[in-house]
């Protein structure tokens, strides 16, 4: 009778079933999606991905800028932490010197014994020389009290330099924390921007980064109106002559007259730099980053400007759009993020971003923010 039984059936669990019905659902989705039917998300378009970039660019410039100026505090707080460490050990040396001196007036006085001034009087053979050695006495007792005192102020003087120094250590620890954020940033900003530049062809590629105006060609008036030009820089034309009085350091003929010998040095310098490398965080000679080429370039010219776009826009003298005279610095976007020297006929120099060597550009090519004339 055994043998005529029906094999015992296991019926799935409750929750068997649904796993198994939700590895079924996940390959029809798989399937779907390879087949290509799935509603993925489209890739970008060349002008999305373009736009992207730039947005990541600006992005990394103004992250750039914060990291140049937090630079800046690091640097001074360094050199201010070197300049207090001179003078603890230039301290600690006169508190040596103080103590070595306290020291020598105890060894004398403990030397002379611990009788009393009348008992040594008495036994004396000369009261005209003990006399004459207590005076001496008297003054030594004087400059050891000058000595203690000296020994006093200078232990005070080190203890006071070496809490100040500790603060500028902490300082420049909190500074150069705050220079590796920035610097994770602008990197993750540019490695971005790389990913998407990959998507483009190189002809792509090399056309955004184009876009600039060739280096010898006449820049004209200084009105702040113009158009942008084609073609990347080649460096200084041939036909140039010399602007400011230095040599290797020219503009084209016919471009725009700077007003003071100051700001056509500027210019110059600004000219001499086309076709140098975008470096973010640079200030030359072979690479700049935007506040980086306007600081060198008025440097050259004997006027120290601030490293930072955002503290050069405050340097000398706003102006406004109408106003603009080669020399004076032109700045963009509502952070102040970006910044170019202005050289006449509407254009201006500039280092734009990563891949984009310095070159000319319009002023208009961007949004205005500021103009200053540093003198």
């Amino acid at each position: 009778m055994a043998s005529h039984r029906k094999p015992k059936q296991y019926p799935l669990a409750g929750n068997t079933a649904r796993t198994a019905a939700t590895l079924a659902l996940a390959g029809v989705a798989t399937a779907t999606a390879l087949d290509g039917t799935g509603n993925a998300t489209p890739p970008p378009t060349k002008d999305q991905v373009k736009a992207r970039v730039g947005q990541y660019y600006r992005e990394a410039e103004a992250a750039t800028e914060r990291y140049n100026g937090v630079r800046e505090k690091a640097d001074r707080a360094r050199s201010a932490l070197d300049g207090l460490q001179d003078e603890a050990a230039r301290r600690t040396e006169r508190l040596t010197a103080a103590r070595n001196a306290l020291g020598s007036f105890a060894t004398a006085q403990y030397r002379e014994g611990g009788l009393p001034p009348a008992v040594r009087l008495l036994l004396s053979s000369s009261p005209d020389r003990y006399l004459e050695r207590a005076s001496l006495a008297d003054r030594a007792g004087s400059l050891q009290a000058v000595a203690l005192t000296r020994v006093r102020s200078e232990l005070r003087g080190v203890e006071r330099v070496r809490t100040t120094a500790a603060a500028r250590l902490a300082e420049l620890k909190d500074e150069q924390a705050a220079l590796s954020r920035h610097k994770r940033t602008v990197e993750a900003k540019l490695e971005d921007a790389r990913r998407l530049l990959d998507r483009l062809t190189a002809e792509e590629r090399a056309a955004f980064h184009g876009g600039g105006e060739a280096a010898g060609a006449p820049t004209g008036g200084s009105s702040a109106g113009g158009s942008s030009g084609g073609g990347a820089e080649r460096g200084t034309a041939a036909s140039t002559a010399p602007l400011g009085g230095r040599a290797g350091r020219s503009v084209p003929r016919g471009a725009a007259q700077a007003p003071t010998e100051r700001a056509a040095r500027a210019v110059a310098f600004a000219y001499s730099a086309l076709g140098k490398p975008y470096v973010w965080g640079a200030t030359g000679p072979s690479g700049f980053d935007c506040s980086g080429l306007t600081q060198a370039a008025w440097r050259s010219a004997g006027v120290s400007l601030p490293r930072t776009t955002y503290t050069q826009i405050n340097a000398g003298r706003r102006i406004g759009r109408s106003q603009l005279a080669p020399g004076d610095l032109v700045f963009f976007y509502s952070g102040v993020s970006h910044v170019g020297l202005y050289i006449g006929g509407g254009k201006m120099i500039h280092a734009p971003h990563p891949g984009a060597p310095v070159r000319i550009a319009p002023v208009d090519q961007m949004p205005f923010a500021g103009a200053a004339r540093p003198v």
